[in-house]
């Protein structure tokens, strides 16, 4: 399986990194190594500034090549939550460099992963993140550029997806650094989903 995140997808975020909008989606892929399969993540001793960037996560149920997006909704029928663990540090470094920053962001257990519900036991799509029981970041798909058929109609004109992938759909704004002692949760039409400690 591979994870295939979205970015610059929120005008907010793109705003608060002083980010360009783009015309048309942008994606990279993490490997499954990126998974956090526990609810403790413990921070990487090449970084000082490792930042969350909660998003809205889809499952692939079956292969697909070129979907058009009347079709996607097909193409999965789960939704979750995840959390794009970023070295901001190292992707500054890289972005200043004009070099690519897959070293940010698909570092082992970058990618964690809350509880997958049905698309019919979801009334609402909108989801938060709480940090240390504050609220951090709100987002709804709502106000995405590139809403989630798009981005599989986009996404399947290059690269074939298949079942158990999983697809981030970007992150709006209020991301932010984390410490040894932080709490992260994540709700989803106001259902808990996510939570991390951090170590």
């Amino acid at each position: 399986m591979k994870i295939i995140c979205f970015g610059r997808n929120y005008i907010s975020h793109v705003k608060e990194l002083n980010n360009e909008i783009l015309k048309k989606p942008f994606f990279f892929i993490k490997p499954d190594t990126s998974l956090l399969r526990t609810d403790k993540f413990y921070l990487p001793s090449f970084s000082n500034n490792i930042n969350y960037e909660i998003e809205l996560a889809i499952k692939i149920n079956k292969i697909g090549k070129s979907i058009h997006k009347k079709f996607a909704h097909k193409y999965y029928n789960e939704i979750s939550l995840g959390i794009d663990f970023t070295a901001r540090d190292i992707q500054n470094d890289c972005k200043n460099k004009k070099l690519p920053w897959d070293i940010s962001k698909s570092f082992d257990y970058s990618t964690p992963i809350g509880k997958w519900f049905k698309k019919s036991e979801l009334n609402s799509l909108e989801f938060k993140l709480l940090k240390n029981n504050k609220i951090v970041q709100i987002g709804n798909p709502d106000k995405m550029i590139f809403k989630i058929d798009e981005l599989i109609q986009y996404l399947t004109n290059y690269i074939t997806v298949k079942k158990g992938d999983i697809i981030l759909t970007g992150t709006p704004s209020g991301v932010g650094s984390i410490s040894k002692g932080d709490r992260l949760v994540g709700y989803l039409d106001n259902k808990k989903t996510l939570e991390v400690d951090i170590f």
